[in-house]
């Protein structure tokens, strides 16, 4: 149904991922937000959600939302690594479970 879900206003960074649509046509958002009301938050147009480099196939695609970054790089002081171009998916994960390129 989704690849990437949050609620109650969560930061997601995503970089360097592979997504897959089904053929299903109601199911090509690979992002779930769950507005709940637990708590005071704004509508989840505001949660910082950016995708940066990721690759989509049969139509899936990202929604990004909130602050938009300046540079193009996601990640700052989240990580002190750098993701691999989504490209090299196919050859990392070649035989590590059900994706089947």
């Amino acid at each position: 149904m989704y690849a990437v879900g949050g609620s109650e206003n969560p930061t997601i960074n995503s970089e360097g991922n592979y997504y897959v649509a089904p053929n299903n046509p109601y199911f090509k958002d690979v992002t779930k937000r769950i507005a709940d009301g637990g708590s005071n938050i704004d509508g989840w147009e505001s949660w910082n959600w950016a995708s940066v480099g990721d690759m989509f196939e049969n139509g899936a695609y990202f929604t990004d939302s909130g602050a938009a970054s300046t540079d193009g790089f996601v990640y700052a002081k989240a990580t002190s690594f750098s993701a691999r171009p989504a490209s090299m998916v196919a050859a990392m994960t070649n035989g590590a479970g059900p994706l089947m390129l």
